[in-house]
């Protein structure tokens, strides 16, 4: 739903393109990117006609204000690239034994921790999203602050604050996986806005491929 080219600044060459660089990590830092679980999404558009997305209802000048919406969350799709099935394989393969005692402590079962992972990151552990999600269960820092995580790039870390955060889903939805995987994916708010998974592209391939993968 979300296009890298719709909110990632044009390319430009030697001097220009650093400072664009420069200036987007600035921006970054000043204007929250989109977490996990937010329920709104706050769209705005520079001067220079880019889109921006963020969790944060002010933005400083020139940006104003584009619309406040409800978006599906993209995996790291970068870090899925190029890889078999036999690359994604070995890749879970060694994360089985530590998804299958943090799913446990949890109350989650390990094949769908696997299969979230598996859609989201494709099990690198340095996966970044283009909307700053980070690592095996692409959290964003805001999301995994309320578990007390802070490095997001520790597998365990990482796995313990995700599969905490779909065990309250899960919870929440009393045991419904698509609504708690809907959730996940685009906050628990458009799951109550459309009462039911919402109808974002990416949200329902997200649950689709997530239950597809735990099934099989």
């Amino acid at each position: 739903m979300m296009r890298e080219s719709e909110y990632t600044p044009k390319r430009a060459n030697g001097p220009r393109r650093r400072l664009r660089a420069l200036l987007w990590a600035l921006y970054l830092a000043g204007l929250p990117a989109l977490p996990a679980h937010a329920d709104k999404v706050y769209v705005y558009r520079d001067a220079q006609g880019q889109m921006w997305f963020t969790d944060h209802p002010v933005a400083p000048k020139p940006y104003h204000l584009e619309a406040v919406k409800y978006y599906g969350r993209p995996p790291a799709w970068r870090s899925c690239m190029g890889l078999s099935d036999g690359d994604l394989a070995k890749r879970a393969q060694q994360y089985m034994p530590m998804i299958e005692r943090v799913a446990s402590q949890h109350g989650v079962a390990a094949q769908l921790v696997r299969a979230v992972i598996s859609v989201e990151s494709c099990f690198d552990p340095h996966a970044v999203s283009s909307v700053g999600a980070r690592g095996l269960m692409q959290l964003m820092p805001s999301t995994a602050k309320h578990f007390g995580i802070v490095d997001l790039f520790n597998p365990e870390a990482n796995l313990q604050a995700g599969v905490r955060y779909l065990a309250k889903l899960i919870k929440r939805y009393n045991g419904n996986l698509r609504l708690a995987l809907a959730a996940y994916n685009a906050g628990p708010g458009a799951v109550h806005e459309y009462g039911g998974v919402p109808p974002y592209p990416e949200t329902r391939k997200f649950v689709r491929r997530v239950l597809a993968g735990y099934r099989s």
